[in-house]
């Protein structure tokens, strides 16, 4: 397949720049000025000046001269300070370079990121973590493009080398290269200094001295006849999956390109093929899905490729951008694996069909080894239970958690997944199924073999039934889109719908449609420990609502670990799947309790928990912050029918409160208010 692009720029050329630099030693200004008031280079997020967003002048420490610029945050969300300082311009070719001096605190972390627009918050383009450990890592967002080592706790030089023309960036440490590849979004605006640490295990605190920052830009002069190879897409992938690699070319000369030959090497094996009959015009790009696939192998190797024969001469004005290559290490997943990626997102959230695309990416890249779960909120597609839950853990909409780890943006569950794909689970989980078509019921079994000797009270366990292909009629099918026109960058299709897209133009995937019996799972009862090796067989019985379309339907299993709340493995079959498998019966069975009253709500310390058919069972309520900390917890024991439990919270701080009722092996949770 080969698709025909206008490179989508900001301005037409890059002949339309002048060249534009910045220099800065901060020696000039009095220590406690405010960048933004006294340098008309420098401002602030928000554009306010001169208070806690901006930064200040310091002596206490730097580079040279006397003057530094100090950014200090111990909240884990970062700021107040968030320092901008525009490029002067909007570049898409040529050839940019920043570099400064930084210092960052022993045990503290920094943080900064390229914007790609003038009108920041809109796209990142590029974020650099520098973590207490000494990890520096630069990504895209999606893709790790760098990463190695840095001093911490002394100076160190940072350089950034962005060939725009070619999308390669590399990063420098004290003048070692760290690592260089192509940026998804390859345009950069203006950077972003903003004290924050909680990305590859930062610890919640940065502080960091920053002297002798710069950037220079240099505009691209086209040459006569000049295809170059920008971009090596499609390779993303773990160890023996089967990829088909897609190459894009660039014109980065005066005359058209009408025709390239293209070769890709990897493993000691070649792929050739001619591209005949084009009309590529200067700094438009070509995308060529290659003929053949190549199966990714375990460990690092060079892939590279190469164009060769443009417009039928044998070698064109510049020679050093006719090959491209990469540097590739496909991780080998742990034996059974299956990363879950659940996404709080909603029909009315603007920047959602960020997460709807990226779900995607994950699903179309990793496959087998990826489930992704779209929890929905405030529309026709919510499932109640499952949206409180996952309430408790994200900021925000659009939000994900790979396994259940930090809150994070859609676009950056690959870092996650890489992390999480590697580690060994405690179990290997089958999911198996049976329809019983008078009921409408769903009995689904789990079969877990475990590695190793295991206490079962270590885990628990849980059942989702999601849904692809879901559509709707009514308004509340309409998504809320902020990428239409385009202003807010591509967004996977989305900048050519409208806003909102109308319910008769969405498909939504990855719906979920239950958890049971909770989002936090139910215990092992009746299984207090197994060996290396044991089989255990756990039920639930789900039922399937009118109007679901099992023929796109996933049965997950999810094993939870008690200690950290973190998905420890998941185990995916489609319906189909599961029938196949079969319904084993074992010794744990849930099935989804009805909602308990809880009233008053809000409350202002005082409410009660009104029970209905208990059946003898044992009673356990638990009330979790939003943050997922355990605020209180009783076991009731075995209690009667319609009881009525008070839920004292008078010394509890006014927010929101997640409460959990545990009957049996039964669990279900509501919000609770506290004003």
């Amino acid at each position: 397949m080969k698709r025909l692009y206008l490179a989508a720029l900001t301005v037409c050329t890059a002949g339309a720049f002048q060249a534009q630099s910045l220099s800065e030693d901060f020696d000039s200004y009095t220590p406690g000025d405010y960048m933004g008031v006294v340098s008309d280079d420098w401002t602030t997020w928000s554009g306010a000046v001169g208070g806690a967003e901006d930064v200040q002048v310091t002596d206490n420490n730097s580079a040279s001269g006397n003057n530094s610029i100090y950014f200090s945050s111990t909240s884990a969300n970062g700021g107040p300070q968030d320092v901008v300082v525009p490029f002067g311009g909007t570049y898409t070719s040529g050839t940019f370079v920043l570099e400064a001096n930084f210092m960052v605190e022993e045990n503290r972390g920094a943080y900064f990121n390229f914007q790609a627009l003038p009108t920041i918050g809109q796209i990142w383009s590029m974020n650099v973590y520098m973590i207490q450990n000494g990890d520096i890592i630069m990504d895209d967002g999606a893709n790790v493009i760098a990463q190695g080592a840095y001093p911490n706790g002394e100076w160190f030089n940072l350089r950034i080398v962005a060939d725009l023309s070619l999308n390669k960036w590399e990063l420098f440490v004290d003048d070692v290269s760290l690592g260089f590849g192509p940026n998804s979004v390859n345009q950069i605006a203006s950077i972003d200094l903003f004290p924050v640490n909680n990305s590859y295990g930062g610890n919640g605190s940065s502080g960091f001295y920053i002297d002798d920052f710069s950037y220079e830009y240099t505009p691209f002069v086209l040459p006569e006849l000049n295809g170059a190879v920008i971009g090596i897409t499609g390779i993303n992938g773990l160890a023996t999956q089967v990829v088909t690699p897609s190459i894009r070319v660039k014109n980065l000369g005066e005359t058209d390109i009408s025709s390239f030959d293209l070769s890709l090497s990897y493993q000691g094996e070649e792929i050739t093929m001619s591209v005949p009959d084009l009309v590529l015009q200067s700094y438009a790009f070509y995308d060529v899905e290659l003929n053949d696939d190549i199966m990714l192998a375990a460990g690092e190797s060079v892939i590279s490729a190469t164009i060769s024969n443009v417009n039928g001469e044998e070698q064109d004005d510049i020679e050093e951008d006719d090959t491209l290559e990469l540097t590739i290490n496909p991780l080998v997943p742990a034996p059974g694996k299956v990363v879950v990626g659940e996404e709080g997102t909603g029909t009315w959230c603007q920047w959602c069909p960020r997460g709807a695309v990226f779900m995607d990416y994950m699903e179309e890249t990793y496959g087998e080894f990826w489930e992704g779960i779209a929890v929905h909120n405030g529309d026709p597609m919510v499932y109640q239970a499952y949206d409180l839950g996952l309430q408790g853990i994200i900021s925000g909409y659009p939000s994900s958690v790979v396994d259940r780890g930090s809150d994070i943006d859609p676009s950056a569950m690959e870092p996650d997944f890489l992390e999480r794909i590697i580690t060994p689970p405690a179990a290997v989980i089958t999911p198996g199924a049976a329809y019983n078509e008078e009921t409408g019921m769903l009995d689904v079994s789990l079969s877990m073999v475990f590695a190793e000797a295991t206490d079962m009270d270590d885990y628990r366990f849980a059942v989702v039934l999601t849904e692809d292909g879901v559509t709707g009629t009514g308004t509340g099918y309409n998504q809320v889109n902020a990428y239409a026109g385009g202003g807010n960058g591509p967004m996977g299709g989305y900048e050519s719908l409208p806003n909102p897209v109308p319910a008769a133009q969405m498909v939504y995937d990855h719906v979920a449609r239950i958890i049971a019996p909770s989002f936090g799972g139910a215990q092992f009862q009746f299984v207090e420990s197994v060996s290396a090796g044991e089989t255990v067989v756990v039920n639930a019985q789900l039922e399937i609502g009118d109007g679901w379309d099992t023929n796109n339907m996933h049965v997950i299993g999810l094993l939870i670990d008690s200690s950290t709340n973190r998905i420890d493995n998941a185990g995916s079959a489609t319906y189909d799947e599961a029938l196949e498998n079969g319904f084993i019966l074992g010794e744990n069975d849930i099935e989804e309790l009805s909602s308990f009253n809880l009233y008053p709500n809000p409350s202002n310390g005082s409410s009660q928990i009104s029970l209905g058919e208990t059946k003898g069972r044992d009673v356990i309520v638990r009330v979790y912050s939003t943050d997922g900390r355990l605020v209180a917890s009783r076991n009731y024991g075995r209690i009667g029918d319609n009881q009525i439990i008070p839920v004292e919270a008078g010394s509890w701080s006014s927010g929101i409160y997640v409460v959990e009722v545990q009957v049996g092996n039964d669990m279900t949770h509501q919000r609770l208010v506290i004003e």
